[in-house]
């Protein structure tokens, strides 16, 4: 809560209680007191209409004032000694000035109202805390790991790295790890909200909190319960949610010297109208003016948007670094979008093949695949998935910025770029598939070119849909790529993006974004590593497949888990409605203290009046702002389809 309203701030172990008594209303200390003292309230209300005695009615409202009262006057007096005065500091004052007047009804009525107020935000902000905490709620209770041939169960806490897990078919992997047997499909929707689950065998990465499908796994440990993803992702957000958006900043300016101004406000009040007036009259105008502008409902107006739209994201997979980053996502207009791994899945596949001279397609995959097994260039894994069984290749040589030389069969190969081998016949298809967004290789073989290989990093699924959904909503969106003008354009076309930036280096796309940031408020969204300057250069860095990347996390602004991008335009919306939010519980703050002040002042509102209208005001920016918490989930799709078998083109 903000220093303006006066309250103790909670260490870490407190709030971490908080949150663990606050699952019900009922929990709030708070609100049992308020119950209490609205209980004593209306008893001594009801003593004084029915005739009863008059000492009675008094204690019961003096008993209403004290309980209430406990819930606030404390915090304030231990605020005092440290030299901090907030909302309580008003509150306290007007409810003494109350008493010294003789209206305990009304210091009562301040005093239960207040402490309604205090025990809903404590309860809202302690809800959505809880939010993002319920991700570690996703680890189960134990695990089961092979020590000595045996299977043994532990606490997750108990997993040392090294461990083999042993998770059987509908349990949840108690940590990361790295599967080394077992094939199945993972459901990850609960952390990077992915609606379908995720094909995995040995080799690949599982994170904690996902859900075994069909098969049995073994999974070596690679990371404890307290340092897995799940707990870096709560770790990461509640460090960052400190950091304040300009609404909060606003918000924070306003009501931080509001209070001061206040208490000399009614000083002055008090003190010219007793000289001009009716001392009792003008000093319970300036308690009532204390009150009329306390700003804790402007002081609560962001925060409390803020932690139930970081927490909301964060259930959807999409980690939001803090209030700056939650509302400089709600302000984008422009978008900038790395083609590598954000627009296509940086899994390029063997999209045609085209063979001349009697060859046959497999012939040509086998003498491609037999040199590329010796290669770490990024197309190698694609020609070697297209082929079932690779061929030995002896004397294999990389020619550099040319291709690879070798023997296959007992015969020479070379594989390499147009150019450098002579296309002949395959011209025409050279050119086509080049046209059409793809890497062509010639193969030769025997001294004969054999064939050409297209080779392409295939759009997402998604891609086209989300483009068009961001052109609806508004954005402008460009597309920043390293590779060929021709590659760029077939794909943006495929994308529907016109905007096209294409043969870039890192430090080009730092430049490109700063020059779209002069035209609107600009996001750059790519892997979180390779584009580390445009990301640092954008208004926002967007890291796109986040999940188990630590530099993403912690380099950008927000971070999308999965490998959906469906989730870009989902929090771009997500974060335009929460900063709206925001802006609506500044508003009604404002007009309540304007409007509120001449009121008091003039004697048309009464304390309790007063106090009454600016507590339902707290409550419905606090209800207003939980709002911002509710989310929907992405629809379901249909599980991606098998890649289709290379096409054989032969030439004429």
């Amino acid at each position: 809560m903000s220093d303006a309203c006066g309250c103790d701030e909670p260490t870490t172990e407190g709030a971490e209680e908080n949150e663990q008594e606050a699952e019900r209303l009922v929990d709030v200390s708070e609100l049992r007191a308020a119950a209490v003292a609205g209980v004593l309230l209306l008893a001594g209300y009801a003593t004084g209409w029915a005739g009863g005695p008059d000492l009675l009615g008094q204690v019961l409202l003096w008993a209403a004032l004290l309980v209430g009262a406990s819930t606030f006057v404390p915090s304030t007096l231990r605020r005092l000694a440290k030299r901090k005065i907030g909302v309580g500091t008003l509150m306290t004052i007007a409810a003494v000035g109350a008493v010294l007047l003789g209206e305990v009804g009304e210091a009562a009525m301040l005093a239960f109202l207040y402490s309604i107020s205090e025990g809903l935000e404590e309860y809202s902000l302690a809800r959505t805390r809880r939010g993002l905490r319920a991700l570690l709620s996703l680890v189960p209770d134990q695990a089961t790991v092979l020590r000595d041939g045996a299977q043994v169960v532990v606490a997750p806490a108990d997993l040392r790295v090294g461990d083999l897990m042993l998770v059987r078919p509908g349990e949840r992997v108690a940590t990361d790890g790295v599967i080394r047997a077992g094939r199945t499909s993972l459901d990850v929707s609960a952390i990077t909200g992915e609606s379908v689950p995720v094909e995995a065998g040995p080799g690949q990465d599982v994170f904690a909190g996902s859900i075994n499908g069909t098969g049995a796994l073994e999974v070596e440990v690679t990371t404890t319960a307290a340092d897995n993803s799940l707990a870096r992702i709560v770790r990461i957000v509640e460090a960052e949610q400190s950091r304040k958006g300009t609404s909060q900043r606003l918000a924070d300016r306003i009501a931080k010297p509001l209070v001061p101004g206040v208490l000399v406000v009614a000083a002055l009040i008090a003190v010219v109208g007793s000289l001009l007036g009716d001392p009792a009259t003008w000093i319970e105008r300036a308690l009532v003016v204390l009150v009329a502008a306390s700003p804790c409902a402007l002081a609560i107006s962001v925060p409390v948007t803020v932690v139930a739209a970081i927490g909301a994201a964060s259930r959807l997979g999409v980690l939001v670094k803090g209030g700056a980053a939650l509302e400089a996502l709600g302000a984008i207009r422009g978008i900038a979008l790395d083609k590598t791994g954000t627009l296509t899945a940086n899994r390029p596949q063997v999209v045609e093949v085209a063979t001349t001279g009697g060859a046959a397609r497999d012939e040509v995959l086998t003498v491609a695949a037999a040199l590329e097994a010796r290669s770490e260039h990024p197309l190698a894994r694609a020609i070697l998935a297209a082929v079932d069984t690779i061929a030995d290749a002896q004397d294999v040589e990389a020619v550099t910025g040319a291709g690879l030389t070798g023997t296959v069969h007992g015969r020479p190969a070379r594989l390499g770029r147009p150019g450098w081998l002579e296309a002949g016949l395959l011209a025409a298809d050279i050119k086509r598939m080049q046209t059409g967004g793809a890497t062509a290789v010639l193969v030769e073989h025997a001294g004969t070119v054999i064939g050409a290989i297209a080779v392409r990093d295939e759009l997402r699924p998604e891609a086209a849909e989300v483009v068009a959904e961001l052109r609806r909503s508004g954005y402008e969106v460009a597309m920043l790529t390293g590779d060929n003008h021709a590659t760029a354009a077939a794909l943006a076309a495929q994308a529907g993006i016109e905007q096209v930036h294409a043969e870039l280096r890192p430090e080009d796309k730092a430049a490109i974004v700063a020059q779209l940031r002069q035209q609107r408020p600009t996001a750059m969204v790519g892997d979180g590593v390779n584009d580390a300057p445009a990301l640092a250069t954008a208004d926002l860095g967007i890291a796109m497949g986040a999940m188990g990347t630590d530099v993403a996390i912690e380099t950008a602004d927000v971070a999308l888990m999965g490998e959906d991008l469906r989730h870009l335009p989902q929090a771009l919306d997500h974060a335009r409605r929460a900063r709206r939010i925001m802006l609506q519980n500044i508003g009604l703050s404002l007009v309540i203290i304007t409007a509120l002040m001449p009121l008091a002042l003039f004697g048309v509102l009464g304390l309790a009046a007063v106090v009454l209208v600016h507590e339902i005001a707290e409550v419905v920016i606090i209800a207003n702002g939980v709002r911002a918490g509710r989310t929907k989930a992405l629809p379901l799709t249909a599980a991606p389809a098998a890649a289709p078998a290379p096409a054989v083109v032969g030439a004429r």
